[in-house]
This record gives C-alpha cells, structure tokens and sequence, in this order.
C-alpha cells in the first residue's frame, strides 16, 4: 500500500501538520511522519530525501516556517512529488516568506505549495494523487467529495428558510 511521508522542520509545526495527518487517516492511508530540518539536522534531510521512496512512500507533504527550506530541498534529492504546506511561524513575516520560498522553486525542482497553515488540502491532494491509481482510495475521495457538497446543499437550505 502506498505510504504518504509527512515531514516538518519543528515539533512547532505539528498543530498545523496534524490537518494533514488526520484526513489522511481518514482515508486510510498509512503515513509516517519525523522531524526533519532544512538547517539543524542537514544529514537526516538528504537521508530522508534520497531514501523515503525506497521506504514505499509515495508522497511527502512537507510543513516549514520561516526560511522554508524544506520542501524544496526535499524535492531536490527525491524523485517523489512532494506538497508544501507554508507555516506561519512565530519568527516568520505573516507567513509570506515561507509561502515564497516553497513557491518560488526553480524550473526543474517542481514543489506542489498549498495554501499558508493548509495541510489539510495537502493530505487531500496527497490522496488524490495516491488515488490517481489506487481505485480505493478514489472512491474514498469520491464519497469525501460528496459529502462537501451535501454540506453546501444543506447550508444553502438552512439559509433559505
């Protein structure tokens, strides 16, 4: 089964990764998740990128503040597609900078960056991609879909009213 790697700089960043770790969990997908830090663990970073593939991850979702090396460099050594989540830190300049710095990668070193604090949506679309060829877990996706739009359909009634 196909694993998603969910890796953070800091365990400051844990409440907002958890968005990602619980909606993968509830699609049943099995994660693994570690700290690992663009600047003060730069071995266990080229270790992890280099080998989470062997590993039988499929994706890595990647949360950083600040600076915001990590996905980037991440995607760098892995041959995996690799989602940025941009935290909003206590040293970061409203987020901005790591919203850049994993957008703004070079041609070549693609990294797929959601919205700033949006985890959640990385655990979807890591799903989605694990679905692209998972018929499984794009049927959990389908029915997770659904029920967005039930919600809107329920709230547009309640409006109504």
């Amino acid at each position: 089964m196909a694993k998603v790697g969910i890796i953070m700089g800091s365990t400051s960043d844990l409440p907002i990764m958890q968005e990602a770790i619980d909606i993968l969990e509830g699609f049943d997908i099995e994660i693994e998740v570690d700290i690992v830090s663009a600047h003060r663990t730069p071995e266990k970073l080229f270790d992890y990128g280099k080998n989470a593939h062997t590993r039988g991850i499929s994706v890595i979702i990647a949360g950083a503040g600040g600076a915001a090396h990590l996905p980037g460099m991440v995607a760098s050594l892995s041959p995996l597609p690799v989602i940025g989540v941009p935290v909003k830190s206590r040293n970061s300049i409203d987020g901005w900078d790591s919203v850049l710095s994993i957008l703004q990668m070079p041609g070549g070193v693609p990294v797929a960056t959601v919205a700033l604090d949006g985890a959640k949506n990385a655990g979807i679309l890591a799903a989605q991609i694990i679905g692209s060829s998972d018929k499984c877990v794009l049927d959990k996706i389908l029915v997770y879909k659904e029920g967005l739009k039930q919600k809107v359909i329920e709230g547009a009634k309640k409006v109504a009213k």
